[in-house]
């Protein structure tokens, strides 16, 4: 492993709640970082625990949403670069050597890098459809990145930015039940989100979203070849985008009294 220099220490932050499942593994493919920070949602397993194993600098503090939440873990870094992984995920040792040669070679010339993402599900890597190519900006300049958004909050960078070959996996829901419960816990924060934009329930999106999503991501984008596993991925998609513009609909306030909501 390449030492790195003062001015290109990288720091790595991650948040979690009830990871015990998964964070042992994010934390010790990160091991290699110059500093961890953890910030938790007050888990009610033995996720804080396995966390403090790793690093002294595991924080708790109450949700405020996915945006508050990673741009706090991230204020609370002390190097030059950061990094976040999620607590589901995990750092390959290629792509720990790809960003410790990166930083080191081409700190001067970039101000983040766009990393792609490799998705195991029910026993197989997925290759295709919508989970796959995947990725966002992940590692950047401290200085030079913050967070923007809602439920899909993400990095925005101001500066260039390189993209890295090697892939960071990342180990999603448990079981199918995994999944189910997943989906109705975001279907419910998207369409908060969706209500907090201003955005209006249509009985078009309602119904054709789910079969747009279907055609793009099964289809065009060759789901079918991740077989079985690729099936249920773009079911659960369907149905995952119908019940978010459901609940949508849940949540306006005139929706009983109003006989026109699906014009």
């Amino acid at each position: 492993m390449i030492t790195a220099k003062n001015d290109s220490k990288i720091s790595v932050y991650m948040i979690t709640y009830n990871n015990e499942r998964t964070v042992e593994r994010a934390l010790k493919s990160v091991t290699w970082a110059d500093e961890i920070v953890v910030v938790d949602s007050f888990s009610q397993d033995s996720t804080v625990e396995i966390c403090r194993r790793f690093t002294d600098k595991v924080f708790q503090r109450e949700w405020p949403g996915h945006q508050g939440q990673y741009q706090y873990a991230a204020d609370l870094t002390t190097y030059p670069w950061i990094m976040f992984v999620d607590a589901d995920e995990e750092v390959s040792p290629e792509l720990a050597e790809e960003i410790r040669t990166q930083i080191d070679g081409r700190a001067e010339d970039v101000d983040g890098f766009f990393v792609y993402r490799r998705t195991h599900y029910l026993g197989r890597w997925i290759r295709y459809g919508g989970w796959y190519p995947d990725g966002e900006i992940r590692l950047y300049r401290r200085d030079r990145g913050q967070w923007e958004g809602g439920l899909h909050a993400r990095v925005v960078v101001n500066g260039k930015i390189g993209y890295l070959k090697n892939q960071y996996h990342h180990y999603t829901y448990r079981d199918i039940s995994d999944q189910i419960q997943t989906i109705d816990k975001y279907s419910k924060i998207a369409a908060e989100d969706l209500a907090r934009r201003g955005e209006k329930f249509s009985i078009f999106k309602l119904l054709l979203h789910p079969p747009f999503r279907f055609f793009k991501e099964y289809v065009f984008k060759r789901g079918f070849r991740d077989g079985l596993p690729g099936l249920i991925i773009i079911v659960s998609t369907m149905y995952y985008v119908f019940i978010k513009y459901a609940k949508l609909w849940e949540l306006t306030p005139s929706k009983k009294e109003n006989r026109n909501d699906f014009l």
